[in-house]
């Protein structure tokens, strides 16, 4: 992997430093600036986006690209500085607002286990936070292992000061007992991103942005294996530490559902993707195809 790549060791020490040495001012005003540098110095992660973009919002000028195109680079660079600063003089509180939270809370009350499915939208790492603070929800972030070991362990400790539990996954096929324990607990829930096809494990064919796609079909299997119920809940951000998070409609796949049945559920996390995504074009982090 290349020591400049977007999700590399070097772009991830600069955001580290910045976000937890610099006057707070710098800290809060600065990263656009940089992520905008960061994508006119990565020109296959800034034409990776202007595709999603014109999928997302369809066709633009040129002016409308390149200005969305910055837009999604300098929310990016905003959430990773906020997210970086836990545990330092810069530390940020994110605050947000939850629409459709009963869908959530209906959820919940069945006492069964939660997983909810996010993406690599702005804010991301708060919307399982916030969907669990009032609610006693304990919380478990499962991620697929970064490319870079350095830049993940920097990002860890970061999470682990703002009280967010992460497991990361490999290809062990044992990986999934911890999961299913947790799920079983009092208000178990784990929280899942669904944007992006894993580089192990099976897939399920869905209409995504109005074109076929593929999404992971491990959450669903386990949805299958536990009775939890799959949660939608996408986030956005709206200002400096201030995020939105939107659950859709949760859904049910029982234990003996059929393969056409576990594709249905799919298809409806996927219109709830569609819908979030068009709503919020920039603040899709996805830099390569999909």
């Amino acid at each position: 992997m290349s020591f400049l790549a977007h999700d590399g060791l070097f772009w991830r020490r600069l955001a580290a430093a910045g976000a937890r040495h610099t006057p707070r001012w710098w800290m809060q005003y600065s990263p656009p600036f940089f992520g905008v540098a960061a994508a006119l110095a990565l020109p296959s992660a800034r034409r990776a986006v202007r595709r999603n973009l014109a999928h997302l919002r369809g066709p633009a000028p040129f002016w409308r690209d390149t200005l969305d195109t910055a837009r999604t680079f300098a929310t990016y660079a905003e959430c990773l500085t906020e997210v970086l600063a836990q545990g330092s003089k810069n530390a940020v509180a994110a605050r947000g607002e939850i629409h459709g939270a009963e869908h959530v809370e209906k959820m919940i009350a069945r006492g069964k286990g939660l997983i909810v499915l996010t993406m690599h939208t702005a804010g991301w790492e708060s919307a399982p936070p916030l969907l669990a603070r009032d609610r006693s929800l304990d919380v478990l972030v499962v991620m697929e292992e970064e490319r870079s070991e350095g830049a993940q362990a920097i990002h860890d400790r970061a999470r682990a000061v703002a009280g967010l539990k992460v497991v990361h996954v490999g290809s062990d096929p044992l990986a999934g007992l911890p999961l299913i324990r947790h799920l079983e607990k009092k208000k178990g829930a784990i929280a899942m991103q669904i944007d992006r096809v894993p580089k192990s494990g099976r897939t399920l064919p869905v209409q995504l942005l109005g074109v076929p796609a593929e999404i992971p079909e491990g959450p669903f299997r386990l949805a299958q294996l536990t009775g939890a119920a799959l949660a939608p809940a996408f986030s956005a951000r709206l200002a400096f530490g201030r995020y939105l998070v939107q659950a859709y409609p949760t859904v049910l796949v029982a234990r003996r559902a059929s393969h056409a049945d576990v594709l249905v559920a799919a298809q409806h996390v996927a219109d709830a993707m569609t819908d979030f995504l068009r709503r919020y074009p920039t603040q899709w982090f996805h830099f390569g195809p999909w």
